[in-house]
């Protein structure tokens, strides 16, 4: 395991007790064969599920101000899920910093995004506990405040399901999706999508993949109908 002082330094954490982080960078598998009871990171993973919740909320609100309260809500949700949350540790090397037991070995861990998601909140708690909800909020902000201004709201709304609604509220019929052109490499397709009802096209779509194009198409027959 790499040294911890080093790690807190590389993230500008000012620590009081570095215990604190031993213990959230501590497997369970740890105390089982050292004997130990309580000194792992399940205790400090609630704290930092509850700071991590608080923060995220507070950059997507200030950081994305044109959203809707429910693509606000599902943006948080999307940063703060399992497989995120085990990307930003594996970019921060957080791995390597993890304490573990005979029973499991390090490449279990580096593959594990639920273990790695559940280190990297106990770390969050901890540095919240021992420096303060600045430095926590610091931190976080620093992991995630790049996807937060990059991430595209089109990927949080189903114009797909949308659109369905919206046809089926007046007809009984559903709609359907057509491909009508493919172009570019195999590894790198781009789509273009028609959606048709009674062979009426309501709107085109283009996307990297049959999906995106589809809901690109249903989002344009959407503004079409004015009810975007």
């Amino acid at each position: 395991m790499d040294n911890i002082a080093s790690l807190l330094k590389k993230l500008h954490i000012n620590y009081k007790n570095i215990a604190i982080y031993e213990q959230a960078l501590t497997h369970p598998s740890y105390n089982g064969d050292a004997n130990t009871k309580h000194q792992d990171y399940e205790k400090l993973e609630f704290m930092g599920d509850a700071v991590l919740g608080y923060v995220t909320a507070d950059l997507v609100y200030k950081n994305r101000p044109e959203m809707s309260e429910g693509n606000l809500t599902k943006l948080r949700s999307v940063l703060v899920s399992t497989k995120p949350l085990a990307e930003y540790a594996r970019k921060i090397n957080l791995p390597e910093y993890v304490r573990i037991g005979h029973s499991i070995t390090i490449n279990q861990v580096k593959e594990s995004d639920k273990i790695l998601e559940n280190v990297l909140e106990a770390l969050i708690g901890a540095t919240y506990l021992d420096a303060g909800l600045k430095v926590a909020y610091g931190l976080i902000k620093k992991l995630l405040l790049k996807d937060i201004l990059a991430y595209d709201a089109d990927n949080l709304t189903d114009y797909k399901s949308k659109l369905q609604e919206e046809i089926q509220a007046e007809h009984r019929d559903a709609v359907q999706y057509v491909t009508v052109e493919q172009s570019g490499p195999a590894h790198d397709r781009t789509f273009k999508v028609q959606v048709l009802y009674n062979d009426i096209v309501l709107g085109t779509g283009i996307g990297k993949s049959k999906k995106k194009a589809e809901e690109m198409a249903a989002k344009d027959a959407l503004s079409k109908r004015s009810v975007l």
